[in-house]
């Protein structure tokens, strides 16, 4: 019998901040590395980035989605 695969969905999010982008970008980064890591993940599937805005349009926030096989 063929085997099912599982596929699974992990959401991430950081708030920005002006003149830290890079900083905040790099710790989410590394807060995904971790969890691929921690859970063995040998398949992503794949890596989307979003970001979110205030009333004024402004970027404020950044939501980066991972679906992979555990």
């Amino acid at each position: 019998m063929k085997e099912k695969k599982q596929i699974r969905v992990k959401t991430f999010t950081t708030e920005l901040r002006i003149f830290k982008t890079i900083k905040e970008i790099k710790a989410l980064d590394e807060e995904v590395n971790r969890f691929l890591e921690k859970n063995k993940v040998k398949n992503v599937i794949s890596v989307s980035d979003s970001t979110t805005t205030d009333n004024t349009g402004a970027t404020i926030g950044l939501i980066r989605v991972l679906t992979y096989e555990p």
